[in-house]
């Protein structure tokens, strides 16, 4: 099973970036305990990061078709990218939206998802830990539909 790993803009800048919203950890620190997770799944995950919406665009497009599901956490483009939902569309692949903190807790901007009704499943408010509750969720559900 492959499953892509996908973070959106800023996301790189975790372990930085308001510590006391998105915690200490880094992105590479997340992405370790989500190959350690997926590792005992028996997993194959594919990182990408990117902070301009065309490059990820780009790699649903290529990459998504191969992949089995998608996890996720899309930053700010989750509130706006009908981009990022036409790709999601077009490949017609399960994806979990994955929120570090809890988006509909935050400014009201925030609670508003253009992916969240084409998702199997969004987990938001756990922390780093979200991402392994998504990755369990998904392999969950993808193997249920075996």
């Amino acid at each position: 099973m492959r499953i892509l790993l996908i973070n959106g803009p800023n996301l790189n800048m975790l372990g930085t970036r308001q510590p006391e919203i998105y915690g200490s950890m880094t992105l590479d620190d997340i992405v370790g305990k989500v190959n350690a997770r997926a590792s005992e799944l028996g997993v194959e995950v594919e990182p990408f990061q990117a902070n301009a919406e065309g490059e990820i665009i780009n790699f649903i497009q290529t990459n998504g078709k191969a992949a089995d599901g998608i996890l996720i956490n899309a930053g700010a483009l989750t509130h706006y990218s009908l981009g990022l939902r036409d790709a999601f569309e077009s490949i017609q692949k399960p994806f979990v939206e994955v929120h570090i903190s809890n988006i509909h807790a935050r400014e009201e901007f925030r609670h508003h998802s253009v992916l969240a009704d084409i998702a199997v499943a969004q987990v938001a408010g756990l922390g780093w830990r979200g991402y392994i509750a998504a990755l369990d969720g998904l392999v969950g559900i993808l193997n249920d539909r075996k």
